[in-house]
């Protein structure tokens, strides 16, 4: 692309001095046309008036006529002037006898020694080409001589190289000038694009840590910036992969080894193959709940994990109360009721609620108080689960909302690690977050807290501006 314009430019270039040496021609024409025209007027303004030796009108003395013009005359450059009396030379002026005598040469002679009316052309000479105005002089209706006033184009040669010599070299400056610009042009956006194309090629499906550096604020740093932000959900989607193999990979070994080595034990006997096949079941039941948490927690990274929608904050705590009676027979009680709307995805929030409702059963003995609540208050809507039962020691509430953590005194058999883990997921992925407040012996809170309003969850969320 940078020579086709290089070679536009130089042809333009060229173009421009060819074009601009024509117009120089073209106006020296004009211009010699119009000194032999003013020669020739000045002869008619001498022949209207008086012979400043006598003071009287020149009448038919064309031979005295011509005499006072050539003495009286001034002659342009590159011009030379020539009179016929009874069609013969009578006086010439010298300006361009050393180049060419025009009156030495027999057919020019013969076309002016007798011109019946004006007659302005251009011949070929040795000494290159002559532009000329041959006028016959009468008295009356008789033909008493001729004058011609010639002009050699030669001697406006050195104005012409001159000018175009001016013109090549504003011409080479241009182009030099040019395609520097050029070039420096197409190194500022082709270096971006190459940087865009080598941080391609860098890119495996094992290193996706490569950025493109952005500067500026054209098309080629807004390219690069989408490509930064693709390599972004490419790298979150492949650890996300990643994570979700290895945690399967971590948890399922242990419930597979178990259903092999009683497989690989079992005996004839009807009650001890019912008792393994009991055992099995269940352990393969315990596997299908661990990878669905797992791929609800894969999900939970993905922009349509949510469906969010206007929600009534008092009327969801009122159904979360309600669903929550049903996990245990625990001391329910109605802490506050939130009175807004919120936009979130109802089924989401549902999910993550009920799982700290679980918990809490989990770690509470019968008719324990549990209580369960929420607000709306600085444009944050909070719901929580609040339980009796032994809390959570400060060094551990960081890492129970991590996957696979198993904390606490009464952890819940069969459990795999994954419910709070998922709990903070749904938070996250409104925008929001998940905390614990507890002190051991005195309980704990778990809350979620959610934006109230589009506006501020699209901020926060992982899916913004995707």
């Amino acid at each position: 692309m940078l020579i086709v314009f290089v070679g536009l430019l130089a042809a333009a270039t060229l173009g421009s001095v060819l074009i601009a040496r024509q117009v120089m021609e073209t106006r020296l024409v004009e211009r010699s046309s119009a000194e032999l025209h003013r020669e020739v007027e000045k002869l008619r303004r001498l022949a209207a008036g008086v012979d400043p030796a006598t003071g009287r009108p020149f009448g038919d003395d064309v031979r005295r006529l011509f005499s006072v013009y050539f003495d009286t005359g001034a002659w342009a450059d590159g011009q030379t002037v020539l009179s016929f009396v009874d069609g013969e030379p009578f006086l010439r002026s010298p300006t361009y006898d050393a180049v060419y005598r025009l009156d030495r040469d027999a057919a020019l002679l013969a076309q002016w020694r007798s011109v019946p009316t004006p007659r302005q052309g251009s011949v070929k000479t040795p000494a290159g080409r002559v532009d000329y105005l041959a006028v016959p002089v009468r008295q009356g209706e008789q033909a008493l001589g001729t004058l011609v006033v010639a002009h050699f184009r030669a001697a406006d040669r050195g104005v012409v190289r001159d000018a175009t010599i001016v013109t090549v070299v504003v011409g080479l400056a241009v182009l030099l000038v040019g395609t520097l610009l050029a070039w420096r042009m197409a190194d500022g956006v082709l270096r971006p694009v190459e940087a865009v194309a080598t941080a391609a090629r860098g890119i495996s499906e094992t290193d996706l840590t490569r950025r493109i550096a952005v500067g500026g604020r054209d098309e080629v740093a807004a390219m690069a910036a989408t490509f930064n932000a693709m390599l972004d959900r490419l790298e979150g989607a492949f650890a996300s992969q990643r994570r979700f193999l290895d945690d399967a990979g971590h948890e399922l070994r242990t419930p597979i080894t178990i259903v092999r080595g009683h497989l690989e034990l079992l005996e004839d006997d009807p009650a001890e193959r019912e008792e393994t096949l009991a055992l099995v079941l269940d352990e393969i039941d315990r596997m299908s709940r661990m990878v669905d948490e797992l791929i609800l927690l894969a999900k939970a990274e993905r922009p349509d994990f949510l469906r969010r929608a206007p929600l009534d904050v008092g009327t969801l705590t009122d159904e979360l109360l309600g669903k929550a009676g049903a996990l245990g027979e625990r001391d329910w009680v109605l802490d506050a009721r939130g009175d807004g709307v919120v936009t979130a995805d109802r089924q989401r929030l549902t999910e993550a609620v009920m799982q700290l409702a679980e918990n809490a059963v989990a770690h509470t003995g019968h008719g324990q108080e549990v209580g369960l609540g929420s607000a709306l208050d600085g444009g944050v809507a909070r719901f929580w689960v609040r339980d009796t039962g032994d809390g959570v020691a400060p060094e551990d509430q960081a890492a129970i909302f991590e996957r696979f953590e198993r904390r606490g005194p009464r952890s819940p058999e069969g459990g795999f690690g994954l419910g709070l883990s998922i709990v903070r997921a749904i938070a996250e992925a409104h925008g929001g977050w998940a905390t614990v407040e507890s002190r051991p012996a005195q309980g704990a809170t778990f809350s979620i807290e959610v934006p109230s309003d589009d506006a501020t969850y699209a901020e926060g969320s992982l899916w913004h501006g995707y």
